[in-house]
């Protein structure tokens, strides 16, 4: 079983991720997104400053994240499970994660995204979040730590 090969194909193979958020008290909170990932490790999306989930994200920027197909079968899904930091990408790192945002959304069927779209001014920003640790769900229920 290679599962850093099954982590990635469930990472490129689905759309949306769950983020799941605090804010400054600790109340949860979990909303899904859709992303572009960078590797396995890194993934960008688009957002309201002030939507729950970023204003959670404005206080404290760890979060966690779960990628799986919501369409599996009971007892064949998969999914990874990550422990991560967000920020906003800005200068030259804001250009590359546009690029990589809109990329996907194109792919997708989805329209090109520039800097403006995501700049002061505009309703949504560009958020990236970087795993810090990463685990794989098996068919038993079982998290498999991925390798660092």
């Amino acid at each position: 079983m290679d599962i850093e090969a099954d982590a990635h194909a469930i990472i490129s193979a689905n759309a949306y991720m769950t983020l799941g958020t605090a804010d400054a008290g600790g109340l949860p909170w979990v909303t899904p997104v859709w992303f572009a990932p960078e590797g396995d490790r890194r993934f960008y999306w688009v957002s309201d400053p002030g939507a729950r989930h970023s204003r959670n994200l404005a206080d404290r920027p760890e979060l966690s994240i779960a990628i799986f197909d919501s369409h599996a079968p009971i007892s064949t899904g998969q999914g990874v499970y990550m422990a991560a930091v967000a920020d906003l990408p800005s200068g030259d790192e804001l250009e590359h994660g546009i690029r990589i945002f809109s990329r996907r959304a194109v792919e997708q069927g989805g329209r090109a995204w520039t800097v403006a779209d995501v700049s002061p001014g505009a309703r949504l920003r560009l958020y990236r979040a970087t795993a810090t640790e990463r685990w794989i769900g098996n068919r038993e229920d079982r998290r498999t730590p991925l390798p660092e």
